[in-house]
């Protein structure tokens, strides 16, 4: 099993102190976080995409081109690329410069985004959303892949014998799907071939547990090798220590100033109480040993290899949250390594269309990724 850090760079006060970090010190702590990701042995870090409140992380391709400077072994991911909102093109040229940039460290999880308030700024309506991701995609795919384009569009002017730069250093680039509600984008990934990510992280299982069913079915129907299905997936908030009762003494005021901000927004919450919460929702509170069990779990549901887990602290202390990262980093991630199956394919750049240089621990090597 592989283990991504994510963050949707939320920014929002503290939901146990109340304070507000300015909008420099949030995107450092950012940086910081990734550093420690990779200091840990986290094989990727992801940052979201989200053009409304309380987000600040409507530039991912800015924000992770920083990450990529700082790093050198870590993956980097999008979580999610919103191509329902993008042009593929522009999108293109961003992340084809990014692959460039990180040394072919990039993988994509693209969706259509959510939020009535991103769909307005984009002038883009609940209606033709999921068309204008399935359009975006198949033109982003098509531009990655060949170096003239000719397409017809609904959304964007056509596009003859187009030449978009700089062509990208992996060929081609690993894209996942992000799924949360909908069948459609699970749809286009098994018709794709592509792996999928559960969002895993508002509801119970059960919703996402189905989704991720249909997925395996549509790839078998598309006629792809079943054993080439792959699956990642969220988890809605993390926290280890020695003992379940020190971690659920030290998460139950995150938790309560988690809820509270969430009634303060006029959302009921779908876990009123803690117990709740760690109970039926997918967060991970708890001792090495409830982890690694809950874990397997929701793999004999989801069937994953992939697990991601948020990189802020997010109410935590400093000092808490390292300890916590490093206790999953020294007694959790070994046993879920050795019993918990990787991605059927090399987790590292596919193909290259150049050679990368040696620096540090960036890859030298040349190999393939996931299905095409």
């Amino acid at each position: 099993m592989k283990f991504l850090a994510i963050t949707l760079i939320v920014h929002s006060p503290d939901p146990v102190t109340g304070e507000k970090k300015s909008t420099g010190a949030r995107f450092r702590e950012v940086l910081d976080n990734a550093v420690l990701a990779e200091e840990l042995g986290f094989d990727g870090f992801g940052v979201g995409e989200r053009h409304e409140r309380p987000f600040i992380s409507s530039s991912p391709p800015v924000v992770l081109s920083h990450v990529a400077a700082l790093t050198s072994r870590i993956r980097l991911f999008t979580a999610v690329t919103t191509l329902s909102l993008l042009d593929p093109v522009r999108a293109f040229e961003d992340y084809a410069t990014l692959d460039h940039l990180s040394q072919g460290r990039l993988d994509l999880i693209i969706g259509k985004g959510n939020g009535s308030a991103q769909r307005d700024l984009f002038n883009v309506t609940a209606e033709d959303q999921w068309d204008r991701n399935a359009e975006s995609y198949e033109l982003f795919r098509r531009i990655w892949r060949q170096d003239k384009v000719t397409a017809s569009a609904r959304f964007r002017p056509e596009l003859k014998d187009a030449e978009v730069w700089p062509r990208p250093l992996q060929q081609p680039i690993r894209v996942w799907h992000g799924s949360a509600t909908s069948r459609e984008s699970v749809d286009l990934a098994a018709r794709y071939g592509d792996p999928l990510f559960s969002a895993n992280v508002t509801n119970p299982i059960g919703p996402y547990a189905e989704l991720v069913r249909y997925y395996r079915q549509r790839w078998e129907h598309y006629g792809h090798d079943p054993a080439l299905a792959t699956v990642g997936a969220g988890t809605a908030g993390y926290y280890a220590a020695p003992t379940s009762q020190q971690a659920i003494a030290a998460y139950r005021p995150v938790f309560e100033g988690q809820l509270a901000f969430q009634r303060q927004l006029g959302l009921e919450p779908v876990f009123p109480t803690l117990e709740d919460y760690v109970e039926r929702s997918s967060a991970l509170i708890g001792s090495p040993q409830q982890v690694i069990e809950k874990v397997h779990r929701y793999h004999e549901e989801f069937g994953h290899s992939v697990l991601h887990l948020h990189a802020d602290a997010g109410g935590l202390t400093d000092a808490q949250h390292r300890a916590s990262l490093e206790l999953f980093q020294s007694a959790v991630a070994p046993v879920l390594r050795k019993e918990i199956p990787d991605p059927p394919w090399p987790w590292g750049p596919t193909h290259l269309t150049e050679p990368v240089p040696v620096t540090g621990a960036a890859p030298t090597t040349t190999q393939e990724g996931g299905p095409a």
